[in-house]
């Protein structure tokens, strides 16, 4: 995986930076191989990525249990797999196109 997105089928594979205990909920920007997600959350025994989940199930327009954590329950470096996602954040059309 070149980028930090690829299509698997009709799985979205997302390698993610998260950042939690931030000021807001967001789908930030690329850096490297990773995207920058912020939410509010603290990292608490995975609860940072357990509410990042909830936060991307409605940002894609899926359920929570069309989305899988890979890796990184417990760690900022995430790899997350969206299955058949109905909306698509501009950051990730953008660069599903490249």
């Amino acid at each position: 995986m070149n980028s930090f997105c690829a299509w698997d089928g009709e799985v979205l594979v997302l390698n993610v930076l998260g950042t939690p205990s931030a000021k807001r909920d967001v789908i930030g920007k690329p850096k490297g191989d990773q995207l920058k997600i912020s939410v509010t959350a603290a990292p608490e025994g995975g609860k940072a990525t357990d509410y990042m989940v909830r936060f991307l199930a409605k940002e894609f327009g899926v359920t929570i249990k069309d989305i899988e954590v890979v890796f990184g329950q417990y760690n900022v470096n995430k790899q997350l797999r969206i299955k058949a996602p109905k909306h698509l954040p501009e950051v990730i059309k953008k660069a599903l196109r490249d």
